[in-house]
């Protein structure tokens, strides 16, 4: 196990080294200059889509509201990396790493705006009727027959990390926290999650989404608020948490206290590695649950579900980052959640841990419905629908497994098929830019709206 472990290291330092930093962040970039900053200069448009996404009902173009489609990913990406994520990105990469996830974010918003745009464009109906797609039917649809072996790719890569980043990585973070801060037993636990789980899931993506559009912005509130505690009772630290934000993003200080020290390769890369498991952008999972969205118009879709990664990194890992950095625990020399239950009980004493472990077990949940519908999807289009009772069953399963075994190597794996996932995804993106561009000023030309 021990040369496994090894291994897998060996291998995740290697998918996640400097050619895939630039091919996420250059096609990001590129994205954002092919589309004139598009998804910068449209935040707030964005968020005034996101409302009227709410009232659209037309089941002839989709399965559920664009409203319920992004909260469904915003399930899949709100969950344990922005706690333990971004608690790790800066115990390894020091507070540096912020900095990069926020360019990560911004670049991103771009990224999760082209993989909509082509999931909703390229979609199609399943034999049941149901809208799907994603960047396997965009590579099939889009690129034509002789780049369907990219989309398999993909696809395969997808359903298998699912298990891992989806089900079995997030129940662990659930059992642990509440074992931690409760005492309870990870085997009843598990049961209690998979239970709910299964009452979820295998009610397929409307149930699924209409769960999602219910709990996710009252556990993001709820998150929200105990975050806002702890900067407030370290007010007078904010200003020079930024700076040492930014400052360390270029220049990491050596080691101090119990933080081993950092590089600013390293800080770039936790930063990068680190966003990504968050935010999703550049993994092609939020066109999934957006092509069975009801939209007509996939720049509509594609501009809700940019805003995914605008609330996932910019405003949540953001201010879990700030939390850990004001209140002074960032180099204690732990890592993960205990980093970021360290920072709670800094400003709530006998109390924070608490409110930490309910806040990561919500997360955590809704990202197993989440990533139980990509991967499901990736499944279906590799073998059909017929996989869809074994799946939902075996995810249910995964979820009990992973909530009572130890999962250091599950993380590395998790890590490893996010970056292989990737690929084949920026690749299309990249050959689909030219279509992503065009229907974008068509869209804004017929619309008169092109900024805040």
């Amino acid at each position: 196990m021990q040369q496994l472990t090894e291994w897998l290291h060996a291998l995740n330092g290697w998918v996640w080294g400097v050619p895939m930093i630039v091919l996420i962040l250059g096609t990001g970039f590129y994205l954002q200059l092919r589309l004139g900053l598009m998804p910068l200069r449209n935040i707030g448009y964005g968020f005034r889509m996101i409302w009227k996404s709410r009232s659209v009902q037309d089941t002839s173009s989709g399965d559920i509201s664009p409203y319920a489609a992004l909260m469904t990913a915003l399930s899949a990406t709100v969950g344990t990396g922005n706690i333990a994520g971004v608690a790790t990105a800066i115990a390894v990469g020091g507070p540096g790493a912020v900095f990069w996830m926020w360019m990560t974010a911004l670049v991103g918003m771009a990224t999760k705006y082209g993989e909509v745009v082509v999931a909703v464009k390229y979609r199609e109906k399943n034999a049941k009727g149901q809208w799907v797609g994603g960047p396997m039917y965009a590579i099939k649809n889009g690129l034509g027959p002789n780049w369907r072996w990219l989309g398999t790719l993909f696809a395969i890569f997808g359903g298998l990390a699912g298990f891992g980043i989806g089900a079995m990585v997030q129940a662990n973070g659930i059992s642990s926290a509440i074992e931690g801060a409760f005492g309870v037993e990870t085997w009843i636990t598990g049961l209690v999650v998979a239970a709910l789980t299964a009452a979820v899931v295998l009610g397929g993506i409307q149930r699924i989404g209409a769960v999602a559009e219910k709990l996710v912005p009252a556990m993001c509130l709820v998150y929200i608020v105990c975050v806002l505690w702890v900067l407030v009772s370290f007010y007078d630290r904010i200003p020079a948490a930024f700076a040492l934000i930014v400052e360390q993003a270029f220049n990491p200080t050596a080691a101090a206290g119990g933080f081993a020290g950092s590089t600013v390769l390293m800080a770039i890369r936790m930063g990068v590695a680190r966003g990504i498991f968050s935010n999703e952008a550049g993994l092609g999972t939020a066109g999934i649950a957006q092509a069975a969205g009801q939209s007509k118009d996939p720049v509509f879709s594609g501009i809700v579900g940019m805003m995914g990664t605008f609330i996932d990194t910019i405003i949540v890992c953001t201010m879990t980052g700030l939390a850990i950095v004001v209140s002074g625990v960032w180099n204690s020399g732990t890592s993960g959640a205990l980093l970021s239950t360290q920072s709670f009980e800094a400003a709530m004493p006998g109390v924070g841990k608490y409110l930490l472990a309910v806040s990561l077990a919500c997360f955590a949940f809704t990202t197993i419905l989440g990533w139980a519908y990509y991967g499901e999807k990736c499944w279906t289009y590799l073998v059909g629908p017929v996989c869809e009772k074994p799946f939902r069953m075996l995810w249910v399963l995964g979820v009990f497994t992973g909530a009572v075994v130890t999962l250091d190597v599950a993380w590395l794996v998790a890590d490893t098929l996010n970056a292989l996932m990737a690929i084949p995804n920026l690749i299309s993106l990249l050959l689909l830019s030219p279509v992503i561009a065009q229907m974008t000023r068509d869209y804004f030309a017929h619309q008169g709206e092109r900024s805040t």
